[in-house]
């Protein structure tokens, strides 16, 4: 078996494991039982993870290239590596495997779209042109990528958290950010009777280790309440957790990309499609950071601003390099 069969078989294999993970998670979320099928779910991620890290190794040594992200497909593979790597290591993290009701299905059409959409002539590898021979590649594409795995799967833990609170009312959470979270009832439950032909409100309380509160009311009873206190605690810190892991490498990425350009193009911002995306992306989590760190917000607030990045994030790394036109364009659609 050569290395090209081999590639198909890690492809093949990512993608399978990738798709009964993701049906497992959403299984488990539907359900919350039973318990092996969580198990199954956080090993399938697992294994996509190391399939897919076969699946590059593989590809580098055919290619001889300074790094496996020459073209879209190699980049979309690294790109799904870099989801399943860092929702493994969040899910060990925070030990709450609802992130992978969100990330799995990302990763999934990541492996779908590089193997089964893209034409075969995109698939195959090639020689690099000349502004592309040079150890900034590396530098530069390899760490925006990973950039954008680490914003995508703290976005992604931000739109659980709105999804985990959709239900919830005046849900504030005012415990610090990196607090080892979990929260307990402080207080007795207020019944409020609310407007006629309605179900009765109830008003609870709870507190974490570092004395920070959260109040929410909810018509649900107080076991589910804390249940989802807990848990809105968990994403919400996690997802601040993940975005300021990315932000640097981002910033990093952006760098070497300027000394790399100013290195092959004798210009270190051209404002070309793909630059001005990433400007934008930066700003958004710069935003985003700013709210958490300077203002104090906490919850809704910058869950709806990582959640803008997500899609900022997907415009940056597909939506210029296939539609638009510029330095950094996949040249496919136009």
């Amino acid at each position: 078996m050569n290395l090209v069969d081999i590639q198909n078989v890690l492809d093949n294999a990512s993608f399978a494991t990738l798709g009964v993970a993701t049906l497992s998670y959403w299984v488990y979320a539907a359900f919350k039982k039973p318990k092996w099928i969580s198990d199954l779910a956080s090993i399938g991620m697992s294994i996509a993870a190391l399939t897919t890290t076969g699946l590059l190794v593989a590809r580098w040594i055919e290619s001889g290239h300074p790094f496996p992200v020459s073209n879209l497909y190699e980049s979309l593979f690294f790109l799904c590596w870099c989801i399943c790597a860092v929702h493994v290591g969040a899910e060990w993290f925070s030990r709450e495997r609802l992130i992978g009701v969100f990330t799995a299905p990302v990763a999934t059409l990541l492996a779908a779209f590089a193997s089964l959409v893209l034409p075969a002539n995109m698939q195959t590898s090639a020689p690099l042109v000349p502004a592309l021979q040079s150890n900034w590649l590396m530098m530069h594409v390899s760490v925006m990528i990973l950039s954008y795995g680490t914003l995508l799967v703290g976005s992604l833990a931000s739109i659980a958290y709105l999804w985990v609170t959709r239900k919830a009312k005046n849900l504030e959470l005012r415990g610090s950010s990196i607090g080892t979270g979990g929260y307990r009832r402080v207080d007795k439950a207020e019944t409020v009777q609310s407007e006629p032909k309605t179900s009765p409100q109830t008003s609870y309380a709870f507190q974490n280790a570092e004395g920070g509160t959260l109040t929410m009311e909810t018509e649900a009873p107080v076991a589910t309440a804390l249940q989802t206190s807990s848990l809105a605690d968990i994403l919400d810190n996690t997802s601040y957790r993940l975005i300021g892991l990315g932000f640097p490498l981002l910033t990093i990425g952006i760098i070497a990309g300027a000394v790399w350009a100013n290195e092959a193009w004798g210009s270190y911002w051209s404002w070309d499609p793909k630059e001005t995306w990433s400007l934008i992306t930066w700003l958004v989590f710069a935003a985003y950071l700013h709210s958490r760190l300077t203002i104090g917000w906490q919850g809704r607030k910058p869950a709806l601003l990582a959640s803008l990045g997500f899609v900022v994030v997907w415009i940056t790394y597909l939506g210029v390099n296939l539609l638009g036109t510029g330095l950094h364009s996949y040249g496919w659609f136009f």
